[in-house]
């Protein structure tokens, strides 16, 4: 019998990733595992997931456990969603790094909240792995807790067991590109690749015509389509493809929005679209709003849907235990798919998805200077990742130094003061680093 286990199943995201599990065609039993070290986000978590299941007439049962040890054995699938001493740290990785001139909107992936949201975020992760390991080694880990390049890389570097990396940047980024386009989302041809948060999308045509003059064209006719993704489009403009993530997302990665507030004011403007502390000052409001939500759907004052979402977990396991081939964008060992990106690393290229598992395709080589922005965040994630697996404080420090935009605002010794305050702020929710 399959059996699917959540970790972090007090997560938003666990309703969406069940509804789809339960819409799998044949698929009409099994056992979903919950997993969550916060009590009363689990209980309620399986009570949404029971329920959600009676509406569906199939024969899944739930069991869940603050321990993960009671639920982890004999797990097909295991999806990491994780987020660990997010509501304690989330103003710390905001406000010390502002105090420097590092203004993030996000600050989940790279900088300096991304970095220490690695560095509390792997050691808990390290240890739900060996567990795996030990308990259902013959599982397919899909991990869908950020960073994602950061924890898919610690993954492959501490098990054997398969991991992939899934985001939904692809899947909704090809979908705005046909709207912008003004065109059917069924008849745009495209083909991306690169790393999480900075795919790009290479060949974007539609019946054969190359669309990327089309979309240059509209936003310089149309001011308002440039507003609506302002740093995705304009970097389009200079550097030729678009990529896979929110403008308020990839304005971080790259050294050129946000380190003068002229050029914040100019394309940094409201939300995901760049705004100064979006996440830091939203985030714990967003989370007590989906709580609530969830426990109306509990009381039946708000519906529960069963329409499947654009993720991929129940893809990938639709097409491993039925033998449906499906092609999906994944986050795995690059091992030569992408030529011109470091082979140890980690990259998001198509994924062919049948009982033999997750199989990446070769993609061949990025247009060289687009290779080389997503070098320079690759380097950061493995100074970051070192630093976890070998307790090296220092080279914590060192992925600092390299971070796009912190190296674009600040000296090495700023850097250093910064690095040092966040991690006397954040020291007892991190591991132990020499």
């Amino acid at each position: 019998m399959t059996k699917i286990t959540i970790i972090g199943a007090g997560s938003f995201f666990t309703q969406n990733i069940v509804i789809d599990i339960l819409n799998i065609e044949g698929l009409n039993n099994g056992v979903i595992g919950l997993v969550d070290i916060d009590e009363k986000r689990l209980e309620i978590a399986h009570r949404l997931v029971e329920k959600t299941i009676a509406l569906t007439g199939k024969k899944w049962s739930v069991t869940s456990s603050v321990n993960r040890r009671d639920v982890l054995p004999e797990s097909d699938f295991v999806i990491n969603q994780i987020e660990v001493a997010g509501l304690s740290t989330v103003k710390n990785e905001f406000e010390i790094p502002l105090k420097y001139g590092v203004n993030q909107c996000i600050g989940d992936t790279l900088g300096p909240g991304g970095l220490f949201k690695t560095l509390r975020t792997l050691p808990a992760w390290v240890g739900i792995v060996a567990d795996i390991n030990e308990l259902c080694p013959n599982t397919t880990i899909l991990n869908y807790t950020n960073p994602m390049s950061a924890v898919t890389l610690a993954t492959s570097r501490i098990t054997d067991v398969p991991v992939v990396g899934l985001c939904h940047s692809i899947q909704h980024t090809s979908r705005q590109l046909a709207e912008y386009l003004d065109v059917p989302y069924e008849e745009l041809k495209w083909r991306s690749a690169g790393i999480n948060h900075m795919s790009w999308f290479l060949e974007l045509t539609h019946h054969g015509k190359d669309m990327y003059p089309i979309l240059k064209e509209k936003i310089e006719k149309d001011p308002g389509l440039l507003a609506k993704d302002p740093v995705r489009l304009d970097a389009m403009k200079y550097l030729g493809k678009f990529v896979s993530e929110s403008s308020g997302h990839f304005s971080e990665y790259i050294p050129y929005y946000r380190k003068r507030q002229d050029l914040i004011d100019t394309h940094c403007s409201t939300g995901y679209n760049g705004a100064t502390g979006f996440y830091a000052n939203n985030w714990p409001t967003w989370r007590k709003q989906s709580d609530e939500r969830i426990l109306k759907k509990l009381t039946g004052e708000e519906e529960i849907k069963l329409e499947s979402s654009h993720e991929y977990a129940a893809i990938i396991i639709d097409g491993i235990l039925n033998n449906r081939p499906q092609v999906i964008y994944g986050n795995v060992p690059n091992s030569g798919l992408i030529e011109n990106l470091p082979s140890d690393g980690v990259v998001e290229v198509a994924c062919l998805v049948d009982r033999n598992g997750v199989q990446p395709t070769r993609f061949g080589k990025l247009p060289e200077h687009l290779a080389a922005l997503c070098r320079s965040n690759m380097a950061y994630f493995e100074l970051a990742v070192q630093a976890v697996l070998e307790k090296d404080k220092e080279k914590a420090f060192y992925a600092l130094t390299i971070d796009p935009l912190t190296s674009a605002v600040c000296s090495l010794a700023e850097i250093k003061a910064m690095f040092n305050e966040l991690y006397e702020a954040e020291k007892e929710y991190i591991g132990d680093l020499r």
